[in-house]
């Protein structure tokens, strides 16, 4: 179990890519004091926690509901997280994930941008939610499903940590820096996706059979 968590985070991580949210952090919240920054971080970090368990829990019930296989799953959620590799890559973090300059304004205004923007969808988006219903599909034991819902809540930490650090990180980082670890997630969320594609692609042909 301690392998199913290491392998969970680490793609979980790159798919949610919590350090590409800095700079939109940062822009979000230019007039905040730190106490308010703090408290966002927080507010984010739970949400984000309580969607992704929400989802998780629920998937397969979600599917069923609507009649859709899991095959079908796996190629829809490979290609949403090809997509948001392929926008790390090219340093598009904030506009694959809808997050444009009306997005930006819109929650100038807001007096609580926790749950929308930040937690959905700059952090949990279609990517990271296909990813985790797939992993409740593939793993049906419940030492796994505890482990993944660990998983979940211990990157929900580390939202609010990242978050709550972000102008340390933006000031040590920087914009360069942030985007090279971003196009090295890139890399790898894109490796994520197809393979989950094929081996979506796979299941359906051999239901065909």
């Amino acid at each position: 179990m301690i392998e199913l968590f290491f392998a969970v985070l680490g793609a979980l991580f790159s798919v949610v890519n919590p350090l590409g949210a800095v700079p939109v952090f940062i822009a979000m919240t230019p007039d905040y004091t730190v106490t308010e920054r703090n408290q966002t971080a927080r507010s984010t970090g739970i949400y984000f926690t309580l969607i992704l368990l929400g989802f998780f829990l629920a998937g397969t019930q979600i599917l069923a509901f609507f009649g859709i296989h899991i095959s079908a799953m796996r190629i829809a959620g490979g290609m949403m997280i090809l997509s948001s590799g392929y926008g790390l890559i090219n340093g598009k973090f904030a506009e694959n994930r809808a997050i444009n300059k009306e997005v930006e304004e819109e929650a100038l205004q807001k007096e609580d941008i926790s749950f929308t923007p930040l937690a959905m969808p700059l952090l949990s988006g279609p990517g990271s939610i296909s990813y985790l219903i797939t992993q409740y599909n593939e793993k049906p034991s419940w030492e796994a499903h505890l482990t993944i819902a660990a998983v979940i809540v211990f990157l929900g930490i580390l939202v609010y940590l990242i978050l709550r650090s972000a102008r340390y990180l933006y000031r040590i980082l920087g914009e360069a820096g942030l985007k090279a670890l971003s196009r090295i997630m890139g890399f790898i969320v894109m490796s994520l996706g197809v393979q989950y594609i094929i081996i979506g692609i796979m299941q359906l042909i051999q239901g065909l059979k």
